[in-house]
């Protein structure tokens, strides 16, 4: 398992929102789902829109630009399987929300994403 950076605290993130981070200088957008946190690449691939700031429903976030929609789960974009984004291990230390931005990881999670 790779290294584990902190990026937010929990509070800072409510059920059901987003946020747009710079991590290691990657662009991550972090989730809260029901109170369990999810991880994926910050930047939309159509047009470059921040999907941390995107319209969070359920498990679908929807890029507040021109509404492509990903699964915050697995990175997988519904309506356009090629589109898929990585997404990265994420896991609560205390009152940290931490993220790990492993590369051999996030391309396996981002392949299974895929897959399925």
């Amino acid at each position: 398992m790779g290294e584990f950076i902190r990026a937010a605290g929990v509070s800072e993130i409510p059920e059901g929102t987003g946020r747009s981070l710079e991590l290691a200088g990657r662009r991550v957008a972090l989730f809260n789902v029901g109170g369990s946190f999810h991880a994926i690449e910050g930047t939309c691939p159509h047009r470059g829109g921040p999907l941390g700031e995107g319209f969070l429903k359920g498990r679908v976030v929807t890029c507040p630009w021109h509404f492509w929609q990903f699964d915050v789960v697995t990175g997988a974009a519904p309506d356009l399987p090629e589109a898929c984004l990585r997404s990265f291990p994420v896991k609560v230390s205390g009152e940290d929300v931490l993220v790990s931005l492993d590369g051999a990881e996030a391309e396996a999670r981002a392949g299974e994403a895929r897959e399925t």
